[in-house]
């Protein structure tokens, strides 16, 4: 792994709301150690705009953002990764692409708030709380002693991180 920046993709079936924030929150809460992606395995082609106001209510970037299929993530010259997180169950159990780089993977599914009906209030609460929980892991993710943990011991922590609070399931794996 590279000791100066590490690269993280975010991976969900359609890439419009949960790896959305998980990207935005990693690039304020990583600054200077993460460079954060994401991208879906069948995208929707619009970022869900719960999420950019929920980032933007929380005072995170809201800009540079677009749903992007993840074959863009696996063709030459994309960035090589050094960890590579599934945050929907769907995502989670498919072929995902051989990613340069043998990047560290784990599953940290949080439920599709996109997928709550209901008032505005009610679906803005849902993006919230995945917002909340996907902030956990990421906040605990940063805080890791990268240079200092072993491989297996990182790995391990990888996947406790994806069990914390709000876990949609916990024995799913990463493409």
């Amino acid at each position: 792994m590279n000791d100066a920046l590490y690269n993280v993709l975010f991976l969900c079936t359609g890439n419009s709301a949960r790896s959305i924030m998980a990207e935005g929150i990693l690039r304020k809460e990583g600054a200077g150690r993460f460079a954060a992606f994401s991208a879906g395995s069948h995208p929707k082609g619009a970022v869900n705009p719960l999420a950019i106001k929920v980032l933007e209510s929380f005072g995170y970037p809201i800009d540079g953002y677009r749903s992007k299929p993840w074959d863009e993530f696996a063709a030459p010259g994309a960035p090589r990764f050094d960890f590579v997180f599934t945050v929907c169950d769907s995502a989670a159990g498919e072929a995902c692409p051989v990613w340069p780089g043998q990047p560290m993977t784990a599953h940290w599914g949080i439920e599709d708030p996109a997928a709550v009906e209901g008032t505005p209030v009610q679906r803005e609460a849902a993006f919230v709380t995945a917002f909340k929980y996907l902030r956990n892991r990421i906040t605990v993710f940063t805080a890791l002693p990268m240079r200092s943990i072993s491989m297996m011991a990182l790995q391990a922590k990888l996947r406790e991180i994806g069990r914390m609070e709000g876990s949609s399931s916990g024995s799913k794996k990463a493409g």
